[in-house]
Formats: structure tokens, sequence, C-alpha cells
């Protein structure tokens, strides 16, 4: 019996198939296609993942909840939960999942894990011979989460910069700005970079949504970072960003990039560790209790302390200045956000390498107009956003 493998490389399910022995997953998931066997048209099973919810997770204990809900139109014939430790690998582990409704079944286990790289797959299959498989990749182990932060990880960071406008004054200064904090990131701390320059409100949230679709790993992070002027309206009590063609009269706000839609959509990006950087008038009011006042340990080492900050959901921001008017500067020379910002950069971290949040903090709160830190959306207790020099 021919069999041939296809690698999938889309985000989307297929879902409705029409040949008997068949298998699909999404994502990076193999699918087999038999195409022997007679045809037979049939709906999918659907497998939606609760916990672990990425693609990619680390656990430094070897217990690990699983919890997912698989639906389906055509009744289902068998379930199984397997566990691998290399996806092509035969399973370490197998069970077969006892249920009633056909339908609908929810699986909740608890699994015990082998150190380092392990893969748990579920594996439905319907009575028209329907098969799906989906899987998570955990991490388990302190050492094995070691090696993985050593070699399996990334730094991103996108960098919207805007001094054109087409209604509003130009700036000089925010696209200068965000090609030397670029270079700094890229060259000293191995981050990928992408800047994107003078966009307008649509060309923002679909950039956005690109990086919202991006495969993430546990330990991977990413910047953003806004240069360009920044509105507050008092009757909303809410900060904007002014995109290239926000009109200038526009009462109801509808051509600026709000502040809340933009702690949404970022706070919704299947990135673990994302820190927002904007260096926008009024940019503190990100802050919705700014925004909404009136108007006038054991010592670790270096490599334990970077996998335990990596291993905490990170929503942070950094903002110049609350709610106030800040200084583009003049042609030729940064910001004071950037300055302070690039002398942070520079520092390479101190003697460790390391340039953490609060280490950042001390060298913006030199500048005359006070940055804002803080926290927005899923952010978890002492989670931290790393700056890791080469």
């Amino acid at each position: 019996m021919k069999m041939i493998q296809i690698v999938v490389a889309s985000i989307f399910v297929i879902t409705t198939v029409a040949s008997y022995a068949q298998v699909v997953g999404d994502r990076t998931n193999r699918v087999h296609l038999n195409f022997k066997e007679s045809g037979v048209n049939t709906t999918l099973p659907h497998i939606e993942w609760i916990t672990p919810r990425l693609e990619y997770s680390n656990s430094p204990a070897n217990r690990i909840d699983i919890d997912a809900q698989i639906t389906s139109a055509v009744p289902l014939k068998s379930l199984k939960l397997v566990v691998r430790q290399s996806i092509d690998l035969e399973p370490v582990a197998l069970k077969t999942i006892e249920f009633e409704n056909k339908l609908s079944v929810n699986i909740s286990q608890q699994l015990s894990l082998l150190n380092g790289q392990n893969y748990v797959e579920i594996i439905a299959e319907n009575e028209q011979g329907g098969i799906v498989k989906d899987y998570r990749s955990v991490i388990v182990g302190m050492d094995a989460m070691k090696d993985a932060l050593a070699i399996d990880r990334k730094d991103y960071a996108l960098l919207f910069a805007t001094d054109q406008y087409d209604y509003w004054t130009d700036l000089v200064n925010p696209i200068f700005d965000a090609k030397a904090i670029a270079s700094e990131l890229e060259q000293r701390y191995g981050f990928t970079v992408e800047i994107v320059e003078n966009a307008d409100q649509d060309a923002v949230f679909t950039k956005l949504k690109e990086y919202a679709l991006k495969n993430y790993k546990p330990q991977d992070q990413l910047l953003i970072f806004f240069a360009g002027h920044g509105q507050y309206d008092d009757t909303f009590g809410e900060g904007f960003v002014v995109a290239r063609n926000s009109l200038k009269n526009d009462p109801g706000k509808n051509s600026y990039i709000s502040h809340n839609r933009l702690r949404n959509n970022i706070n919704n990006i299947r990135c673990e560790h994302i820190l927002l950087s904007m260096d926008v008038c009024f940019g503190g009011t990100f802050d919705p209790v700014l925004a909404s006042s009136r108007s006038a340990a054991n010592e670790i080492d270096d490599l334990e302390f970077l996998v335990k900050k990596l291993a905490i959901k990170t929503r942070k921001y950094l903002t110049s200045g609350g709610k106030e008017y800040v200084s583009d500067g003049v042609p030729g020379k940064h910001s004071p956000f950037t300055v302070g910002f690039l002398e942070a950069l520079k520092s390479n971290g101190g003697e460790d390498r390391v340039l953490t949040l609060s280490e950042l903090k001390t060298f913006m709160e030199r500048l005359r107009t006070t940055p804002r830190f803080g926290k927005f959306g899923d952010d978890q207790d002492e989670s931290d956003f790393i700056f890791i020099a080469k």
C-alpha cells in the first residue's frame, strides 16, 4: 500500500476529505492520504487544546495536566492519547480513551513525562475513517529547559516608526530613533528585527496580525515599539497612537489606533513574553488606571534565573511619560526616551550580560519626563522581559 506524505505549513485545518484512510493535522503536523481506497466524503473531528494551549511549552516538573475537547459531526470511533520522545519515534506510552458521547469528548488527564523532549499527541478517528492527529511539544526538567534556552529560542522586535503624516505635523526623529534601537537589538542582543515606516492604521493592524499568526516557542520574546505622534481624548478617557493617515478632525477617533485595541490585540499574540514600548505623547495613558485619572530571593545561577523568568507569561509596557506631551528631540539627535533606551542597551546588561526591565528602568528614570512601566493583559507575577547580550 503506497502512502504519500505531505507536510502542511498552512494555519488552516482541512475539514472535509474524500478518501478512506486519511490522516489530517493542523499547522506543522503531517497529512497522510491513501488514494487506494474507495472515496468517502467525511467531516473530520476537531481537536481543541485547552492545556497546554501553546504548541511548544515547558515544565520544570515531570507531571503535567492535559485538557482537550474533541468534537465531531460524524460519530467518533476511537480516541488515543500518545506520548513520544520524537514525533517520528514509536510511542513510549499509549492510552485508549473511553467515551460515551460520540460527538463531543473531553480529555482531562495528568501525565508523567520523561525528562527532555516529549510529544503528547491526540489521535481522533470517526466512524467513516477520517483521522485527525494533533500534538503538543513539552520540554520537561530544568536541565532540558536550560538546553532549550541556550539553543532553541528567538527574540523578535517589531518597530513602528512614523515621521511623515497626511494630516498631522511631520516629526524629525521617529525613524532615526527606530533604526538606532534596531541596530543595538540586532548587533548586541541577536534580535530578529523588522521596522515598519510611516504605516497607516490598516497597515499597523495587518502587521500585528501577521505576528499574531507566527509560531513561537516558550522562551521566545517579542518587543513591539511605537514612535510618533500620540493623542489623549478627555471625553473618551483614552490615549491613541496617531497613524500616518489619522485625521485631525475625527471626533470619533475612528482613524486612530486606540490604546485599548492595542492592549487587546497584543495580549492575544501567542508569544509568551511581550514588551510594548511607546515613544509617543500621552503614551503613559496606555495604563487604563492613569487614563481614567483627572487631567490636572535566594541567589541562583544566571541560566536558572533566565529559565525561571522565561517560564512565566509576560505582558509589560514601557512608555515615554504619563499623560503629557513628550519631546521629539532636535533633527539629528535622538528623542530623550530613545537616548535612555539606547544607553541601557549599550550597557550590555552589566557583568552578567543580562539586561532586565528593572535595570532598564534605572536608565530611564534619569529622564526629565519620567517614563512609565507597567503590566497589561495576562501578565503573571514575577514575569520579566530580558535582553541577553551576545
